[in-house]
């Protein structure tokens, strides 16, 4: 069972379209990083992945259902998202945002509790659930969202696999804080979740995706593991930027460079 997309052509009408025949196929179990220039599509491709956005021509697939045929809730249990802007018009406890990733399940409040609390001091957060969200800085309150999408899909559901979609999260994040998130999302993957992300920091994607696509203009260039993908040739043509491409000292994976 996977979240698919075949052919999407979706765009302002008229005007160009943001995607063109774009196909994509997120597995349980593995990390799939969307990268590209700005205006390339990604976050248009995961609005589009995640039902937000109808697309003129082709289908999304969620566990070999059209994703616009899942009831609200029942796709909730299963699918989680953390978009780039979170809005909150009121002043929430860090453990009540954390709490709302639990609202479409009917686990109970002793059971919702627990995961709330494991889902905070999995982002390191631990000693902030006491705090208001306005009281906590910005990539504080960037980690209480993860948490948040986190807690929603903690467990595995009778329907099969969880996934996760995350548009920018290191957004805000210092370098500690940045390594610990992919480290979580590494975690959830080994649970069977399936997990794509947008980023654009190349040399994390390189470390921690097993697959990378990259978008250009609309359209799905190359796609492939970080070694397939991550070549100076491929990154000079799409980033308009010369790198060296070199292998990471310590990990199996390219080392980017810009020259």
């Amino acid at each position: 069972m996977t979240l698919r997309a075949k052919h999407l052509t979706l765009g302002l009408i008229p005007g160009p379209a943001v995607l063109s025949d774009v196909s994509i196929t997120i597995e349980p179990g593995r990390i799939t990083a969307l990268v590209g220039q700005n205006g390339a599509g990604k976050s248009t491709l995961l609005k589009a992945l995640s039902g937000e956005l109808s697309p003129q021509q082709g289908e999304v697939w969620f566990h070999d259902k059209p994703i616009h045929r899942w009831e609200g809730q029942d796709r909730a249990r299963l699918l989680s998202v953390l978009p780039q802007q979170h809005a909150l018009n009121f002043e929430f406890g860090v453990e009540e945002v954390v709490a709302l990733g639990r609202y479409p399940h009917d686990t109970g409040r002793q059971r919702d509790d627990h995961i709330v609390q494991e889902a905070l001091a999995l982002c390191d957060l631990s000693q902030f659930n006491k705090r208001s969200i306005d009281d906590i800085s910005g990539g504080e309150r960037q980690r209480v969202h993860l948490a948040r999408v986190l807690a929603q899909i903690w467990e595995t559901q009778p329907e099969g696999p969880c996934f996760l979609l995350l548009d920018e999260p290191t957004t805000g994040l210092d370098l500690s804080h940045q390594q610990a998130l992919f480290k979580a999302v590494q975690q959830f993957a080994r649970r069977e979740v399936g997990i794509l992300l947008v980023v654009h920091d190349l040399n994390l994607a390189a470390r921690y995706a097993d697959n990378v696509v990259l978008m250009h203009q609309g359209q799905i260039v190359s796609q492939g593991t970080p070694n397939q993908v991550f070549q100076a040739d491929t990154l000079q043509r799409y980033f308009d930027l010369t790198v060296t491409v070199q292998r990471h000292p310590r990990h199996n994976c390219p080392l980017i460079i810009p020259d």
